[in-house]
């Protein structure tokens, strides 16, 4: 086992953190409706799909890999809190852009951020504990399952509860800011993350090799994950966009939050986890892009295929 990477973070940011993670989950709580989470009892099975790749599935595959391939336990410990995080918050914007069904998303965000309260510190806790190589750092960490469920509880169940009330309350207001908020978020979050990676630009440099090639691998299993439960269940095509975005686009910012809180000296954890909340929106927008031309293109030999059949009508 290797020992814990030097990470320089200032303590008082972790203020900050706190308040860019709660302030991304009350925007996107603005629109949210008590029906996004009747929509999942309507119309189960998509939801379901995807909430059963993203919480069992994927830190379980997660967890098996970082075994069977021996990775070094901090940056697999990185893969395994990542992958007991819920959908991200801009997993609704990636299956828009994608053509996906935005329902299905915003109902397994909704869903899956109230999960999250119990099932992410349970999930990093136990399969941190199975993967054999990494129990004994999870020990020497003193991982705390009941200080993590407070720090997830204040930073995505509270701010997701004020924002629905706060959308009831004033509907027109919400629908003017929720778009400004997510952007914001996201801008000051890019740039949170790049500031902690430029006060520790060496350590950065010296494990580029080691994370890089993990991140995009762990995110493309995530992805397939989300797709091949998609298409075992036999979803339609907006369906299964959408439940790939949302288990490929993971809260790594919670993760953030969780690990600079208790684990401020797990740098290899910190470089798998900050280069997630990078690498997951450059792979959103790239496959939300193939799928929007793949749409576009759809529809158009649809309305040549409508322009023929009416021509040979006549």
């Amino acid at each position: 086992m290797s020992g814990a990477l030097p990470i320089q973070f200032d303590p008082a940011s972790l203020i900050l953190l706190n308040i860019i993670m709660a302030g991304m989950m009350f925007g996107v709580s603005l629109t949210l409706k008590l029906d996004d989470f009747k929509r999942v009892l309507k119309a189960p099975i998509a939801p379901v799909a995807g909430l059963f790749a993203q919480f069992l599935l994927l830190p379980l595959a997660t967890c098996l890999l970082t075994w069977v391939l021996r990775i070094d336990p901090e940056l697999a410990l990185g893969m395994i809190l990542v992958a007991s995080c819920p959908g991200g918050s801009f997993s609704n914007v990636m299956t828009w852009l994608g053509k996906g069904n935005v329902a299905v998303s915003v109902s397994m965000t909704a869903i899956s951020s109230l999960a999250a309260t119990v099932l992410t510190p349970l999930n990093f806790a136990f399969y941190g504990w199975l993967n054999p190589h990494t129990r004994a750092y999870l020990t020497q960490i003193s991982l705390e399952p009941g200080s993590i469920l407070l720090i997830v509880l204040l930073v995505l169940a509270v701010p997701l509860v004020l924002g629905m009330l706060s959308g009831r309350r004033w509907p027109q207001l919400a629908q003017r800011s929720e778009k400004p908020l997510r952007v914001i978020s996201l801008l000051v979050f890019l740039g949170f993350v790049g500031i902690a990676f430029s006060n520790n630009f060496a350590l950065f440099i010296e494990r580029f090799n080691s994370f890089f090639w993990l991140v995009v691998a762990h995110n493309l299993l995530a992805l397939s994950l989300g797709y091949g439960m998609a298409r075992l269940m036999k979803l339609p095509v907006a369906d299964r966009r959408a439940v790939t975005m949302e288990v490929g686009i993971q809260n790594s910012g919670l993760g953030l939050v969780i690990l600079f809180t208790f684990f401020p000296e797990a740098g290899g954890m910190m470089l798998i986890t900050a280069f997630w909340g990078t690498w997951h929106l450059v792979s959103g927008l790239t496959l939300s892009q193939i799928w929007s031309r793949q749409s576009r293109r759809a529809e158009h030999a649809q309305h040549l295929a409508a322009q023929r059949g009416a021509e040979q009508s006549l």
